[in-house]
């Protein structure tokens, strides 16, 4: 058997949302990772992936154009993706396509493998919405399932998204659990002296809550957990990102009479910056997958309160590294926040331990590597054994 570091290195499609979302994020940061370990990477997106920024050595961008001929009602992106991963596949000689998401990414990409041949294999990468939203549509089950039987090698986030993938679409092929992860060159605790006065005196704390605010978000609830606290203790509340609910919350805040104590910052791209302002963060979620934002506010030391749900609790130790509460019980975060801002040193603790878990169970590197050793795998250069799904080597602690 040889190593990782005698093995070739390879060429790797990558296909993601890249305008939105912590697939995206994920993806593109992966990507990155794979090109400074010395993999050719190359993106295939309807446009510029948003956390790729400046010139990278050793990845490629591929544009997705959609044919917009009179006939299509609808312009047919998705054939169009199809095509063009083949094409890519064929011109750069592609080893394989590493995709993000069941539909349509997967479906395309096992068109293109048709096209293209055998040789050219496909991961798939479960985030969340094609399981726990998609899933439940029966218009979608078939080609959601299709994808997933027919890909090479398929990944979820979370252990509850592979068990949510299991139950809704009946499937028996083997899953392998890559948790998220985040750069610890960029995520990890800043200097923000200066900046966090521009919202809040020293003496108060910051409470934060990043989303896309839609209403899996429960926005709404992040709202009524600061007016209670805020009642105890001298507070502000910054809101970043934009999304469908953001106009309601803004009501809520107006209603509540919050409005001289609460910040709204719309979108940010310096988000370790963002985060490392605040004292706490917010995330009382309906459904996570994962729960990338807290891993990020993790890996800054700021802890999280947030819903007991999906996949939260395998990133979130309660009482460790932060607080989980049933979905819905805004007094009992509340009630956590209160406790994690009035005692200095288990605020210092937690802190402490989410920055070493952060490190410890979702490095980037790790989780890269694990991918890594997937690829290998599917393309039948090293380890052909799979890990038992769940075990601890393979998923993190």
């Amino acid at each position: 058997m040889t190593s990782c570091s005698e093995r070739r290195m390879l060429k790797i499609g990558i296909t993601c949302y890249p305008t939105l979302g912590g697939s995206g994020v994920v993806a593109t940061e992966l990507g990155k990772l794979l090109a400074e370990r010395g993999h050719e990477v190359h993106f295939i997106t309807h446009s510029m992936p948003f956390r790729l920024g400046k010139y990278h050595h050793n990845i490629y961008y591929h544009e997705v154009e959609v044919n917009d001929y009179y006939v299509f009602r609808y312009p047919p992106y998705d054939l169009s993706l199809a095509s063009k991963m083949a094409q890519v596949a064929n011109m750069q000689g592609l080893d394989l396509l590493h995709v993000h998401y069941a539909v349509p990414h997967a479906v395309c990409a096992i068109l293109a493998k048709q096209m293209v041949g055998d040789h050219l294999k496909v991961v798939t990468t479960l985030h969340g919405t094609d399981i726990t939203v998609l899933a439940h549509d029966e218009g979608l089950k078939d080609i959601i399932r299709l994808g997933i039987n027919k890909s090479d090698a398929v990944t979820t986030v979370s252990h509850d998204l592979l068990t949510q993938t299991r139950e809704l679409l009946q499937i028996d092929r083997h899953i392998d659990l890559t948790y998220n992860f985040v750069d610890s060159r960029t995520y990890h605790p800043k200097e923000v002296t200066e900046l966090r006065l521009e919202y809040a005196l020293p003496h108060e704390k910051i409470l934060m809550h990043i989303s896309n605010f839609r209403p899996v978000k429960r926005a709404m609830d992040v709202v009524d957990i600061f007016a209670q606290v805020s009642r105890d203790l001298p507070c502000k509340l910054l809101l970043v990102g934009e999304g469908p609910e953001l106009h309601k919350v803004h009501c809520k805040v107006k209603e509540s009479g919050l409005q001289d104590k609460v910040f709204f910052l719309g979108k940010q791209d310096d988000v370790a910056h963002v985060i490392s302002m605040a004292d706490c963060l917010l995330l009382p979620s309906e459904k996570e997958s994962f729960g990338l934002v807290a891993l990020e506010a993790m890996a800054c030391g700021v802890p999280t309160v947030a819903s007991n749900t999906g996949g939260i609790p395998e990133l979130i130790t309660h009482g460790e590294t932060g607080f989980l509460a049933p979905v819905g019980d805004t007094t009992a975060m509340a009630g956590y926040v209160r406790k994690l801002m009035a005692d200095p040193v288990l605020h210092k603790s937690m802190s402490e331990n989410g920055i070493t878990r952060a490190k410890t169970c979702f490095g980037d590197l790790k989780i890269m590597e694990q991918y890594e050793r997937i690829y290998y795998r599917v393309l039948g250069m090293g380890e052909t054994t799979q890990a038992k799904e769940g075990d601890a080597h393979e998923v993190g602690c």
